[in-house]
C-alpha cells in the first residue's frame, strides 16, 4: 500500500479484489498483503459498519477472522494467517462494492480530518493493548448479531483503532476505545434484560 495510509486509498484496494462475481476473504488478503495484518482488519471492520453486517452470520465469521488477525498483530506474526475454511468465505461482489459506496462519504471525512498526534499511543504497550480491545471488541459479535445493525457499531469501534494505528492517529484510537466500552454497556443490558426476562 502507498506510504500515506488513507481510508479511500484502502477501500479502492478492496474494490479492486472484488473483480470477480464474488469476493472471498482471500482474495482481499492478496489484494492488500499477506503481511498486512492491520490494514486487513481495517478492511473488514470497515465492511461491516455497512449493511453487510445485516447478513445472517457475518459478523459472526468477520468477528472470528478479526480476533485471529489481533492476536497475531499482538504476538508480532509479520505475516497474517488464516484456516482456508476462513480465507474462502465469500460475499456477492456487488453487495460488496454497494457497501464500500456506502462507507466512501464518511472515509473522506475521516481522511481529511486525520494526522499524526497523540502517538504514544500508536506504538508499544498501547499498541498492543488496541489489539486487545479489538479481539475483545470482536468476542462479543456473535451475541450482538441478535440485536440488527450493533455489530456495525462493534466493527466501528475496530475500524477507529486500527485507521489510528495506520495513521498513527491517537485520537481515533481514543475514539474506538470509547465506542467499544458503549458497546459493552449495551451487550451488558441486552444480557440483564434477558436474564430478567428468564
Amino acid at each position: 500500500m502507498a506510504s500515506r495510509k488513507t481510508l479511500g486509498r484502502l477501500l479502492d484496494h478492496i474494490e479492486t479484489a472484488a473483480a470477480g462475481e464474488t469476493t472471498t476473504v482471500s482474495d482481499v488478503m492478496d489484494e492488500l498483503g499477506h503481511r498486512s495484518i492491520t490494514p486487513v482488519m481495517l478492511a473488514l471492520s470497515l465492511l461491516l459498519v455497512s449493511p453487510l453486517s445485516g447478513i445472517p452470520g457475518v459478523p459472526t465469521v468477520f468477528g472470528i477472522i478479526l480476533i485471529i488477525l489481533a492476536y497475531q498483530a499482538l504476538f508480532g506474526r509479520d505475516r497474517l494467517w488464516l484456516p482456508r475454511r476462513l480465507r474462502d468465505r465469500a460475499v456477492s461482489s456487488e453487495r460488496l462494492c454497494r457497501a464500500i459506496g456506502w462507507v466512501r462519504k464518511p472515509a473522506r471525512l475521516i481522511d481529511r480530518v486525520s494526522r499524526p498526534r497523540l502517538l504514544v499511543l500508536t506504538v508499544g504497550p498501547f499498541r498492543s493493548f488496541t489489539f486487545v480491545v479489538c479481539a475483545a471488541t470482536a468476542v462479543i459479535f456473535p451475541p450482538l448479531e441478535l440485536l440488527p445493525m450493533v455489530t456495525s457499531f462493534g466493527a466501528g469501534a475496530i475500524a477507529l483503532m486500527a485507521f489510528g494505528l495506520l495513521a498513527r492517529d491517537g485520537l481515533f484510537i481514543l475514539a474506538g476505545y470509547v465506542v467499544s466500552g458503549s458497546i459493552y454497556s449495551i451487550a451488558l443490558m441486552a444480557g440483564t434484560a434477558a436474564a430478567q426476562a428468564l
